[in-house]
């Protein structure tokens, strides 16, 4: 195998990983409280080709042989949790948070298993039986659990996630937040559940009603980084058919002479 049709070719999956995060953080621009995630690739370390088991020097012992370059390998992804700008809505029901932390949702899947997810989308509302709910109908969790309210009066929230009516307090909202967020992973679009070795701690953000957190996507900036991505995927390209027409010479003219 030509070396370089390896190399172009991983070169092409890297870029192909990276437009697919690149999609996805398009199509999530309008999504509210979404954080964009971004790639990283790997170059192969310079790797010793061994011949293994050559008993002309002693058994089972590698000998080296050459170095083989085995191009990029496509590297992890990560998540960019920088704040996102606010927008103003003036629905009471709507919060945005500033500084860090989660909102903790009450999740239930199609099989009926519920668990805690995590999230700063706060575009909640009020369901039929008086809880406060994403607009998926998942229960936002207070300090005691379920928070429920009177849907017929007006809800005041401060900035400790206290929520009043009539001046008199009814619950807390309650948030997480996390001593390393490498330790949660993006489930759906903009829910996030803690793996193995997060560790949670007291949230600092600071409540506001009436607004929500938008998607911290630049949408300029992942077009022009979309259009890099674009020219190395055909810069590969030309790349293997460069080979393969240098390999249709090598085996159908020269080796007339």
């Amino acid at each position: 195998m030509f070396k370089g049709l390896y190399t172009a070719y991983t070169g092409m999956i890297n870029e192909q990983n990276r437009m697919d995060v690149l999609t996805n953080n398009l199509a999530n621009a309008d999504t509210t409280g979404f954080k964009k995630e971004g790639s990283t690739s790997q170059a192969f370390d310079d790797v010793l080709a061994l011949k293994i088991k050559d008993a002309s020097i002693s058994p089972n012992i590698p000998k080296k042989i050459g170095i083989a370059n085995l191009g990029v390998k496509v590297g992890e992804n990560y998540t960019d949790y920088s704040q996102g700008a606010f927008r103003i809505t003036d629905n009471s029901y709507d919060v945005a948070l500033s500084g860090e932390g989660f909102f903790n949702i009450e999740y239930t899947n199609k099989a009926g298993v519920t668990s805690t997810k995590y999230t700063r989308d706060g575009s909640f509302v009020v369901n039929v039986d008086g809880y406060l709910v994403t607009k998926d109908g998942d229960y936002v969790l207070g300090q005691n659990g379920r928070i429920k309210v009177d849907p017929t009066k007006d809800i005041v929230i401060d900035s400790k996630g206290n929520i009043s009516q009539n001046n008199v307090r009814v619950a807390q909202i309650k948030l997480t937040d996390f001593e390393d967020y490498d330790y949660l992973e993006h489930f759906g679009e903009n829910f996030y559940q803690p793996v193995d070795g997060a560790t949670e701690k007291a949230a600092t953000a600071t409540v506001h009603q009436g607004y929500l957190e938008t998607s911290n996507v630049q949408v300029v900036s992942e077009m022009v980084e979309m259009i890099s991505v674009s020219r190395q995927y055909e810069s590969n390209q030309k790349i293997i058919t460069t080979i393969d027409g240098t390999a249709e010479i090598a085996s159908t003219q020269l080796g007339r002479v």
